[in-house]
């Protein structure tokens, strides 16, 4: 995580950095490519798949879309409190985590980050596998290949290009989802779905858990596409532009998903993209919508992959110290990483659905503690006083393993354990509760709970004020301080 002491007197294509800190120099970019790049990552087809879930798995459609809103909005707002952190530390989401892990110790979440982050970006890749095939009249195994290339393409150029791609994602996504839309209503009764409300706790809070699940698998990583942000950027503003796009493309989505589901008399399950594609009528029309939702695909798939590659330059850092990737070396990372996820998309693009549903809900169990620990430490412990060369220095001010922040960490998985409902595993309490799932609540509440109460105690001597590597004008005009840094 040293500091690059060259100062950029242009953007190139091509980004140069990984996991380092962004000088002031090399900040750019606006509040709006948050919105987009967000809007984006969600009008896209597995945000459909989801949304479609709540009603697939025997919710109606009126208390669905409440459901969806709601977890949206939690979700949303957990999502949007790390997108805040980008500017004002100018780093890598996980990086910060060793603050509350150490710098050895942040090694745990980000394992089961990049994870999370081969399993989304296999599911993605084989529904953009089934458009590509139908759009080209190839396989569906020959398309995620073709949707891999690309994938590859876009996470090697870095930043710049994936915000760009954001930007035209959103643009081709409203078109194609207005239409969708009005396609929909022009073919469905959607007055008389929206009639039948039949209220129950279990499906209602499905949907809440899906969309909730959905907005926080984001946390982990949204950081990283803020961090070129000028550091003055208001964290207010920031929250606004990241969480409004996300919770607006990710709720449009899923309504979508919901009516199609709701009209689609069974035969949605199994033919996502098809019965999708349908709806819009066939012809060149339907080749427009095969490549509006392999386009959509493009930048959530990229930001996973762009994020695997960020967690695992964290990891190795971790424990070697300075790590300079060169473009080479991205390559090869990118190209591992990317084909993991096409090999597990190709093994498994037959049982998606059922497969997809489990994975997005027990992921919960991992992320929600680590999100709880991130942003109470953040916010209401050190209050975004980190020390950001200590980051990369297992002796220094954060060491090599946060017995705090690991173990309750460890505790806020394990305390979800008896209220989680997923094909994976089943809970002891949840048929006592119903059936109904409430493990990403109990993985919120208690471990902020407990590390705020703990760390207010325990927690480690907090900076003064928020201490920043000295950047290269600093650099220049004092080179005997070019090892010290400066507070900002």
């Amino acid at each position: 995580m040293a500091v690059t002491s060259t100062r950029a007197s242009s953007k190139p294509l091509i980004e140069k950095r990984s996991i380092d800190y962004i000088p002031e120099a090399e900040r750019h970019g606006r509040l709006l490519s948050q919105f987009t790049l967000w809007m984006g990552a969600n009008l896209q087809i597995t945000a459909i798949v989801t949304g479609a879930l709540a009603v697939v798995l025997g919710g109606d459609v009126f208390w669905s879309l409440i459901g969806l809103l709601i977890g949206q909005l939690l979700g949303g707002g957990v999502m949007a409190l790390h997108a805040a952190q980008g500017p004002k530390l100018g780093l890598p989401q996980m990086i910060s985590s060793r603050v509350q892990f150490g710098v050895y110790g942040a090694a745990i979440p980000i394992v089961l980050v990049c994870l999370m982050y081969l399993g989304f970006t296999a599911t993605g890749t084989v529904l953009s596998g089934q458009a590509l095939g139908q759009l080209f009249s190839v396989s569906d195994s020959v398309g995620i290949l073709i949707f891999a290339s690309v994938i590859v393409l876009v996470t090697v150029l870095g930043y710049r290009v994936i915000h760009f791609i954001g930007r035209v994602a959103s643009v081709i996504g409203v078109i194609a989802f207005v239409y969708l839309f009005a396609r929909l209503i022009s073919q469905t009764d959607v007055g008389a779905l929206l009639q039948i409300r039949h209220f129950s706790w279990s499906s209602f809070l499905l949907a809440v858990s899906l969309a909730a699940s959905w907005q926080i698998a984001f946390g982990p990583y949204v950081a990283d596409y803020s961090r070129y942000l000028p550091s003055k950027t208001s964290s207010v503003k920031t929250f606004f532009a990241a969480g409004a796009g996300s919770v607006i493309g990710a709720q449009v989505a899923m309504i979508l998903g919901v009516f199609a589901a709701a009209s689609a008399n069974g035969q949605f399950a199994g033919h996502e993209v098809a019965y999708i594609v349908g709806l819009g009528g066939t012809g060149a029309t339907a080749a427009l919508l095969y490549f509006s939702i392999a386009f959509g695909k493009v930048t959530i798939s990229t930001l996973n992959s762009y994020g695997s590659f960020m967690c695992i330059a964290t990891i190795i850092s971790g424990f070697r110290g300075h790590l300079n990737v060169t473009r080479l070396q991205r390559l090869v990372f990118v190209l591992v990483i990317v084909g993991t996820a096409t090999l597990i998309a190709l093994l498994g693009q037959h049982s998606f659905l059922g497969a997809f549903k489990s994975f997005i809900l027990f992921l919960l169990a991992f992320f929600t503690p680590w999100s709880a620990i991130n942003l109470v430490d953040y916010y209401c412990i050190t209050r975004e006083h980190y020390d950001v060369p200590a980051l990369a220095d297992p002796s220094g001010r954060y060491g090599r393993w946060n017995p705090l922040g690991i173990s309750i960490y460890v505790f806020g998985v394990l305390v979800q354990l008896p209220f989680i409902a997923t094909k994976f595993y089943t809970g002891p309490l949840v048929e006592a509760m119903g059936g109904v799932d409430i493990s990403w609540i109990i993985g919120l509440v208690v471990p902020a709970a407990l590390y705020y109460v703990c760390a207010k105690k325990w927690h480690s001597a907090v900076p003064d004020q928020l201490i920043l590597p000295v950047e290269q004008d600093a650099v220049d005009a004092q080179p005997s301080r070019a090892g010290r840094i400066q507070a900002v």
